[in-house]
């Protein structure tokens, strides 16, 4: 498996981090998985937690989905054309009373 690397100045890391981190909407709380239905929400039963992802980790995934979906609307892209190229819409319709 090939890897993919990009080096980011030090001083520029945090900068970019905030920047993918804002354009692409990541939350600072999120939904909590042990909320208790049944119980009142409370201190030790939130509705909401911190987002346990890290801005790294964010930041990579949204990398990583950025390039999956380029790579897939440009493949889909080129196989819709070569079907269309290698697609005769030519018909032969004639009204048979003449």
């Amino acid at each position: 498996m090939a890897i993919f690397e990009l080096a980011i100045a030090d001083e520029d890391v945090q900068r970019v981090f905030n920047a993918v981190c804002q354009n692409y909407n990541m939350p600072e709380r999120v939904v909590n998985p042990d909320f208790d239905p049944h119980q009142a929400e409370s201190e030790t039963n939130p509705t909401t937690i911190q987002n346990p992802e890290t801005q790294g980790d964010f930041v990579h995934r949204m990398v990583r989905n950025f390039l999956s979906e380029h790579v897939s609307a440009h493949e889909i892209k080129r196989a819709k054309e070569e079907a269309v190229a290698n697609t005769s819409v030519e018909i032969d319709i004639s009204n048979p009373q003449v």
